[in-house]
Parts: C-alpha cells; sequence; structure tokens
C-alpha cells in the first residue's frame, strides 16, 4: 500500500513542481480513498455487471419488475445519503460513517446467494443501498475537505479514476468467473462477497483517524472563514457544538446549491440507468449473453482515461459547463441507440460517450460545491445534491421501465432523449456562468 508522506500540507503546489509540469500534489487521504474505492467497485460491479441479465433472463423479470428493482437499487441510496451526511457533520467523524456504510454494504454480497424472489431480491439491494448512501457523503467530504477549492476538479477527478479502475476490474472478473464456474452467478456473488470485505479492513486500517490539529482554513467561502479550525487526519473540521438538522436545512438558502441541486435532480430524471443502456446495446447489436459482463468495462475504460483530465479541465473553464457538456455528449448515445445502423462499430462509439458522460459529471459535480458549502456542512451540502440527483433517477428507472413494457424500448427511449434535451436546455439556462460562478 503505497501512502504518501502525512507532514505534506494537502494539494500543496510548489515552484519547482509547476517548471516540471508536476501539477499540485494529491492529498494522502484522497489516495487511500481511492484505494478503498477501487477495490469495493471491483465487488460492487461484479454483481452489476452480471445482474440485469440474470434478472431478465435467469429469473424472468420483465423490463418493468427490472425497473423498480433497479429504481430501489438507485433510490433507497438516495434517501439514505441524507442521513449519512447529516450523521457524520453532527458526530465529526466521517470515517466513522463511511465504514458503517462500507461494512453494510460488505455483509449483504452473500446474501444475494440466497435471494430469488423479487421482494428478497429488492431487500438485500436496498440494504446494499443504504451501505451506499450512508458513505458516499462522508468520503466525499473528506475528499473535498482535503483539497482547496481550485484543485477540487483535479481531486475528485483522480479518486474517480481509481474507483474506475475497480469498475473495470469487477467486469472482467465476472466475465471470467461465468466462463470458468459451474454454477457461474453463485460464483461471481461469492467472490464479490470476499472483495468487498476486503475494502472495509483497507479503509480500518489505512485511512486516517483522528487527531487534533489547528490550521488555517483554506476552503469555502470567505465569509465562512475562521482564523483557525481543528480537524481529523483526513481533514474533517472539529468544532465545539454538533451540527444541527436545522443547519443543514438551512444550507438550502444558498441559491448556487439550490441551482446545482435543481438542475442535477432535472437532468437524472432524464438519465437512463446504465443496465437500460447495457440492455438496449446488447438487443439492438445482438451481443451473447456470455460477453454481456464486457459491456460496462467499456463506459469504464473511457472513464478511467478522461475522469482527471476532464476533472482538470473542469477547473480551468468551469465546472457547470463541463457538467452539462457531458449531458450532450449523453444524448448523442442516445441519439446514436436509436437511430444509427447496428455496426460494430456502434457498441464502441455508444460506450465511449457513456463513459465521457460520467467523467464528465460523475466528479465534477461535487467539485463544484467546493466554494459554495461551509466545511462544516459539507458532507450535509454533498448529500442535498446527491439526494435529489439520485431520487430523479430512481423516478426515471421506474418511468423508463414502465415505458419499455407498455411500448416498447424505442419509444421509451425516444421519450428520454427528447426530455433529456430539453431538461439540459433549462440547466444550461440555470446555470449560466456569473462572476467567479465556476
Amino acid at each position: 500500500m503505497y501512502l504518501t508522506d502525512r507532514s505534506t500540507p494537502a494539494a500543496a503546489d510548489t515552484e519547482p513542481d509547476r517548471r516540471r509540469g508536476l501539477g499540485p500534489k494529491i492529498a494522502p487521504v484522497v489516495l487511500v480513498l481511492g484505494t478503498v474505492s477501487l477495490i469495493t467497485d471491483i465487488s460492487s460491479e461484479m454483481v452489476t455487471a452480471v445482474l440485469p441479465l440474470y434478472l431478465v433472463t435467469k429469473v424472468g423479470f420483465s423490463p418493468l419488475g427490472f425497473g423498480t428493482l433497479d429504481g430501489v437499487y438507485n433510490g433507497v441510496s438516495a434517501l439514505v445519503q441524507l442521513t449519512g451526511g447529516h450523521l457524520a457533520d453532527r458526530v465529526r467523524n466521517h470515517k466513522l460513517m463511511a465504514g458503517l456504510g462500507y461494512g453494510l454494504s460488505a455483509l449483504c454480497k452473500p446474501l444475494l446467494l440466497l435471494a430469488g424472489s423479487l421482494g428478497t431480491l429488492g431487500t438485500v439491494l436496498a440494504l446494499d443501498r443504504t451501505g451506499k448512501g450512508l458513505r458516499t457523503a462522508p468520503r466525499d467530504a473528506m475528499i473535498s475537505l482535503s483539497t482547496p477549492p481550485e484543485n477540487q476538479g483535479r481531486s475528485f477527478g483522480v479518486h474517480r479514476a481509481m474507483d474506475t479502475t475497480g469498475a473495470m476490474l469487477g467486469p472482467l472478473a465476472a466475465f471470467l468467473i461465468l466462463r470458468a464456474a459451474a454454477d457461474g452467478y453463485d460464483a461471481v456473488f461469492g467472490v464479490s462477497a470476499c472483495v468487498a470485505a476486503l475494502g472495509v479492513l483497507v479503509l480500518v486500517l489505512f485511512v486516517p483517524g483522528r487527531r487534533q490539529d489547528a490550521q488555517t482554513d483554506e476552503a469555502g467561502t470567505p465569509e465562512d472563514r475562521q482564523p483557525a479550525r481543528v480537524t481529523d487526519e483526513a481533514g474533517t473540521p472539529e468544532s465545539t457544538q454538533p451540527v444541527r438538522v436545522r443547519e443543514a436545512l438551512a444550507l438550502l438558502r444558498l441559491p448556487r446549491l439550490r441551482a446545482l441541486a435543481g438542475c442535477a435532480a432535472l437532468l437524472g430524471l432524464t438519465t437512463v440507468s446504465d443496465a437500460f443502456v447495457y440492455l438496449l446495446l446488447q438487443r439492438r447489436v445482438g451481443i451473447g449473453e456470455e460477453w454481456f459482463p464486457l459491456l460496462p468495462l467499456g463506459t469504464a475504460a473511457v472513464f478511467l482515461l478522461l475522469a482527471v483530465p476532464v476533472g482538470a479541465l473542469a477547473d480551468r473553464v468551469g465546472r457547470h459547463t463541463v457538467f452539462l457538456a457531458g449531458h450532450a455528449g449523453l444524448l448523442t448515445g442516445y441519439a446514436l441507440l436509436l437511430w444509427a445502423p447496428a455496426t460494430p462499430a456502434l457498441p464502441c462509439l455508444v460506450l465511449a460517450l457513456h463513459g465521457t458522460f460520467y467523467a464528465a459529471t460523475d466528479g465534477v459535480l461535487p467539485a463544484a460545491l467546493a466554494g459554495i458549502v461551509p466545511e462544516q456542512l459539507r458532507a450535509s451540502g454533498l448529500a442535498i445534491v446527491g439526494t435529489s440527483q439520485a431520487l430523479a433517477r430512481f423516478c426515471c428507472s421506474l418511468g423508463f421501465g414502465a415505458a419499455w413494457t407498455a411500448w416498447g424500448d424505442g419509444p421509451a427511449l425516444a421519450g428520454a432523449a427528447v426530455g433529456l434535451l430539453c431538461c439540459a436546455t433549462v440547466a444550461g439556462m440555470v446555470l449560466r456562468p456569473t462572476g467567479g460562478t465556476r
């Protein structure tokens, strides 16, 4: 396990480094959390890669049934994000809440071996997404608080690149297991459980614990700055009073946070889930079942290549601009799925646009909050925006599954594409850059 020297200030950027082209350093906690996410994503994506095909072809779910389950998979995470973010700020221990989330998800993986009905699978997936909801905001808060505002996009890009490395390895592992094991799906679920446990172990052992350290405030808006703060080793700020729910809800009075949360929700309403994209691509091109787990690998590969450069680009040209450009790429992918000829190049083009969409949105959105939300409420602010987006995607999964069942996959996707075009136009007007807005 490689760890940088903890005595080095987070994101220090020296003149010799600039001359050598090294740019700002990445804080140690970003690298450690990236490693935890890498391992955890191997486990999660092993399951995600095979779950759509397993449920539709083996268990016999209809598109509506799968859309409901996929909505639960994302919707529960959305609701719990608010709880996880607020509790992390309230107890002033982001590592503790992140650890509880990772641990709960790890415990759910073996239960997939016992689940066969819609109700049982829904319960297990809901618990798994509860773990994800608990950990997401505290983890992103630790990344944000360890990085100066001008380098937020790059730091989130590094973390997402490491996370996406796991997202690449997970489908590959599932593919190899399906080809080698007699009872392939059970083997995938079993190995996934073991890998998830390893991720929790790395978090416990290597993510810095709490310590007291007074230092100058480097993030947040000028009016939020104080002459000194108390932090843990991950950069999490301490305070003498616990954060109250009323203080977290008061964040909604911030116009820029409301605009980000509203636009994230609006665009999420027409963002078709990954699983449906892969099912549409498989049906359009006629990809064999044994190759289906490799489709997420294409998205992950592009995401991995572009996460850091696109994050750095967002720091320079504006995070709102890059965020909207990512949705334009997704809309192009929808158009290709609807009207492009079913040639061997189609999967490559669609997956490339899909990966570009994630590179331009997944880390850029939380990075845009760096200069908006005060440090002591950072996890709560991230949770509010993340929840608005995830709840909207929950509604999209339900609606898209119902539309597919009623009218077919083509009309359902066409409706989503028209909706995304309209929502992106509105979001572009709302997020128009103003003085100092990135």
